[in-house]
């Protein structure tokens, strides 16, 4: 399986570690992308996009929850031109969100995931994930499973139609309409909310995860305690993560889905984060880009039970290596850096005090909803060809072997 692409000879290590990637950890197919000052000095795909079809220069999948960080630009961009206060609360833009005691509740809180609505108590109905007005009503009637502000937890599945709504109402445009005119179009990204069917050809389907050997403290917590917030967010999902194969549907990729029904590969996601990477970059000023960087919330999580760290929209190194083997996933990142991870591994962020901006996509998923070691590796691998060796929280570590 032959890697493609090109690299500056600067990051022959990135190199390198994709190539063992696909020879020796398992990757089926893959690209990445890294960006320095403004410039790309690595892109790079290879493996099989599906048996037999080679992953070429080209080729598209799904993303996951790297989705959430395009959803977050958008609001970002709504509040860098005085349309969105992120401070006001939510019942300013969207009415109807008030009610059972979320009128309380902040634009920063559906955005840092301390919103309190990462699941629904009744059953939704089969496709419900792609009929928005039925999940914005439903989410504006729920009543929150803890004080909003008072506690974050990751909103896995409810993440996109809760600030997607928002900017929905302050734009006048759907989010994918929003993030195709405001983000994608000018930025000339292959980056997809809502994907046409006619590229549906280019698409690598999801291989799922092996099963883990011991299942991490979330999907415990899910299959033993049915009425858990955890069971609810699996179980209660209108078929979308429980029906085999759906997320790679025609409907699914139709979607405009802002949780985790992004479509890209690594040119797209490092793309998106380029101009962060540069100050904003006329994107965004310098004050709007230290407000999407700064730590919003912190500490265990009270949906996944593990440490999580957010930003308005976006994640933050988070080192979980002190627990047992199935709760470690986490992000091993610069601390100024900041992004999003994809369920299986896929992963794009920026790094402004090193100018970086980086994306890794693949078809096999690794374990968790972090970045697995094999991103972790080209990470690492790229820190290494900075000349870094990375931090978090002041602590140093040797590479991914």
């Amino acid at each position: 399986m032959t890697v493609q692409g090109t690299c500056d000879p600067r990051f022959s290590q990135v190199a390198e570690e994709f190539e063992r990637n696909i020879e020796l950890r398992g990757e089926v197919g893959a690209s990445v992308c890294v960006i320095v000052d403004g410039e790309v000095v690595t892109d790079l795909w290879g493996g099989e996009a599906a048996p037999g079809v080679p992953w070429l220069n080209d080729t598209i999948g799904h993303v996951w929850s790297c989705t959430k960080g395009a959803t977050a630009l958008c609001a970002h961009l709504l509040a860098a031109r005085g349309d969105l206060d992120l401070d006001a609360p939510v019942t300013r833009y969207w009415p109807e969100y008030g009610a059972r005691g979320k009128d309380g509740t902040l634009v920063r809180h559906l955005l840092a995931h301390q919103a309190g609505l990462p699941a629904l108590r009744e059953p939704l109905p089969p496709g419900a994930f792609y009929d928005w007005k039925l999940m914005a009503e439903r989410l504006a009637g729920e009543e929150p499973f803890w004080e909003p502000g008072t506690r974050h937890g990751y909103h896995a599945l409810t993440f996109g139609f809760l600030v997607g709504e928002v900017i929905r109402r302050v734009a006048g445009r759907s989010l994918g309409t929003f993030f195709r005119e405001e983000v994608a179009g000018p930025l000339e990204l292959d980056f997809w909310l809502g994907l046409p069917e006619e590229q549906d050809a280019r698409v690598a389907p999801t291989i799922p995860a092996d099963p883990p050997a011991v299942p991490p403290t979330f999907y415990l917590k899910a299959f033993t305690e049915p009425e858990s917030v955890p069971a609810l967010l699996i179980t209660n999902d209108g078929g979308y993560m429980t029906t085999p194969g759906e997320p790679d549907s025609r409907a699914a990729r139709a979607a405009e889905y802002g949780s985790v029904g992004g479509v890209t590969n690594a040119r797209g996601l490092a793309g998106m984060y380029r101009p962060l990477s540069l100050g904003g970059d006329g994107l965004v000023g310098e004050d709007r880009l230290a407000v999407m960087s700064l730590t919003a919330s912190a500490g265990v999580d009270a949906v996944l039970a593990v440490p999580t760290r957010f930003t308005l929209g976006f994640t933050k190194a988070v080192d979980n290596r002190h627990l047992s083997p199935a709760d470690r996933e986490g992000a091993l990142l610069s601390t100024t850096a900041f992004g999003h991870s994809g369920m299986g591994g896929s992963v794009g962020f920026c790094d402004p005090a090193a100018r970086l901006a980086f994306g890794y996509t693949m078809n096999k998923q690794g374990p968790g909803l972090g970045v697995n070691p094999r991103g972790q590796a080209l990470v690492d691998a790229t820190y290494r060809s900075l000349g870094h060796r990375q931090a978090y929280g002041g602590i140093w570590y040797a590479p991914t072997s």
